[in-house]
């Protein structure tokens, strides 16, 4: 499983992680928990919706000002780009 970086710093950093991630998977699809494409978007929901539990518990806060419609702009576009 692909480690997240501690800093994502431009959209190229983004970018790199997440084809990082479908490396992992495409390599080791077992080490996922979530494999599959519904129960990641579940699962990405529910981190997202308890984020604030996670920062707290890792001794860290939550960056006040993520670009949130950046992200779901993102989401939505893979859908259906190319």
């Amino acid at each position: 499983m692909t480690t997240p970086p501690d800093r994502v710093d431009s959209r190229e950093d983004l970018a790199a992680f997440v084809r990082s991630l479908r490396r992992s998977h495409a390599e080791d699809e077992s080490s996922w928990e979530n494999a599959d494409l519904p129960s990641f978007l579940e699962a990405l929901a529910a981190w997202i919706d308890d984020a604030d539990g996670w920062y707290r518990n890792t001794g860290r806060e939550l960056p006040p000002d993520g670009d949130w419609t950046f992200f779901a702009r993102a989401l939505q576009a893979a859908t259906m780009y190319e």
